[in-house]
């Protein structure tokens, strides 16, 4: 049955910054099509965990910062899940953080901080992750939040639009190394989601008005609406897609 390539009955996926937004959302997605989860935030993940376990599924938490994330811390993280939940068959780098300022004043510390988590965390965590997979003589999908600044440029965010447009091309990078060994590599775009990261634009009437009239869906995202992508991506319908950025944005970049 067609239906049931999307199930998740008996994997498990680590999904990061799954405290609140949309790496949340996309965690109660992975544990609704029937995955165990381990979360990773710095942030307290009291609130996920509950919603997890309320569906049934096992899941476990693991408080991290991923600033200054090196090789062997993220072997190690991919050993404690392994440890805990017995296998793991998804990784989804969800974790990021933004800085605004005008490139002309930006600053080293707010560059470095952004392509160290925005990035490069996410190029090590792949990376081990796929190395267990390769061990384990397994397949496995490994799945990227990208963004529409993967796509376009922005505006006073250089180090988050480097970092978007870069995790874009590690994705395929990826895919075309792995694809042979059956881990998949794709990445999710979200468009305009009503988390944190936007909270700047939506508090500026001007900035809002002019966003919303640009998407054909008429609303802001919300976490929620990437569940039906993730879900995807992570399950056997997938399999035979390596390397795509599948946009989620209400129409965004149709305009």
């Amino acid at each position: 049955m067609i239906l049931d390539s999307f199930k998740l009955d008996g994997r498990v996926a680590l999904v990061t910054g799954a405290a609140r937004g949309l790496g949340q959302g996309i965690a109660l997605g992975l544990a609704e099509a029937g995955a165990s989860i381990a979360l990773l935030d710095r942030a307290a993940l009291d609130e996920t965990y509950a919603q997890i376990a309320a569906l049934g599924r096992r899941c476990h938490t693991l408080v991290r910062d991923l600033g200054g994330t090196t090789p062997e811390t993220a072997r190690a993280i991919v050993a404690e899940c392994v440890a805990a939940l017995g296998r793991l068959d998804i990784l989804v780098n969800n974790a990021g953080i933004i800085r605004r300022a005008p490139a002309l004043e930006f600053s080293s510390d707010d560059w470095e901080a952004v392509l160290s988590i925005n990035l490069s965390a996410a190029f090590y965590l792949s990376q081990a992750t796929a190395r267990h997979f390769v061990a384990a003589g397994q397949g496995g999908k490994i799945i990227n939040l990208a963004s529409m600044l993967s796509f376009q440029g922005g505006m006073s965010v250089p180090a988050y639009t480097a970092a978007k447009s870069g995790l874009a091309g590690l994705t395929r990078a990826l895919a075309n190394e792995w694809g042979a060994q059956g881990i998949n590599v794709n990445a999710i775009a979200p468009g305009y989601m009503a988390t944190e990261v936007t909270a700047a634009i939506r508090a500026d009437p001007a900035r809002e008005r002019a966003v919303l009239g640009r998407i054909p869906a008429g609303r802001w995202g919300e976490p929620a609406d990437l569940k039906g992508a993730v879900v995807f991506l992570a399950s056997d319908a997938a399999a035979y897609l390596h390397g795509a950025i599948v946009p989620v944005d209400g129409g965004w970049l149709a305009w």
